[in-house]
């Protein structure tokens, strides 16, 4: 979800108004997720690297993230919409970390739309620990190195209870992956749109699926094979 910063700065706007009109624009797409009958939906909100920016920019993308999941509780439940988050959560501040758990918690019974927030995410982290806990399970006899194959590796990812991704989207005209499921991209259609964040819309998000459709997914195959 790029762009929020050159947005308020296109308006003369401090960055922080950015995040904050983006807002509505996952509200949106959430919401039309739902109603497209789409099964999973991740939202790249916060990246590791996103620690670095101003204190400022951060304090409020945690205040953002605290006051939108806790208005939009009711919203998730109306549209039968399950919250889930990967990344290194723990690294959240103690508020924003708890009202996340609790989200998560309330919603777990639904069984529409799997909404899953990148919070303190990155993807070279992500495949580090994975990395980590199959080595121990190695050097402690757990496991062997034959063991080790893909279906292995994705149980030890953050997205383990997630398909692979089909079809990513990144807007603002950039055209770059910024450490976001590498792993999990391997076959996934890349779909690039010249237009910021907050100004996203249905029409945008039924554009790229039309355009995904219409993709000849061969996995490694030809035409020919599939046909």
């Amino acid at each position: 979800m790029d762009g929020n910063g050159r947005w308020a700065k296109e308006r003369g706007k401090l960055r922080v108004f950015g995040h904050e009109n983006g807002v509505e624009a996952v509200r949106k797409t959430v919401e039309n997720c739902a109603k497209l009958k789409i099964d999973f939906l991740t939202l790249y909100a916060f990246s590791t690297e996103n620690w670095k920016r101003p204190k400022l920019e951060v304090q409020t993308l945690m205040r953002l993230l605290v006051s939108s999941l806790q208005k939009e509780l009711k919203t998730l439940h109306k549209n039968n919409i399950r919250l889930n988050a990967i990344g290194t959560i723990d690294y959240l501040p103690p508020k924003a970390a708890q009202e996340l758990r609790e989200v998560i918690e309330n919603t777990k019974e639904n069984t529409g739309l799997t909404l899953t927030l990148a919070l303190s995410y990155g993807s070279r982290e992500e495949l580090k620990t994975a990395i980590k806990a199959i080595s121990a399970k190695v050097k402690n006899n757990l496991i062997s190195e034959d063991d080790i194959d893909e279906k292995l590796i994705n149980t030890h990812l953050y997205t383990h209870d997630l398909p692979d991704v089909d079809l990513l989207i990144r807007t603002s005209g950039e055209h770059r992956i910024s450490n976001f499921l590498l792993w999990q991209i391997a076959y996934a259609e890349l779909y690039f749109i010249d237009v910021f964040w907050p100004d996203f819309r249905e029409q945008h998000l039924v554009d790229a699926i039309i355009n995904y459709q219409n993709r000849e997914r061969r996995f490694g195959k030809t035409s020919e094979q599939l046909s």
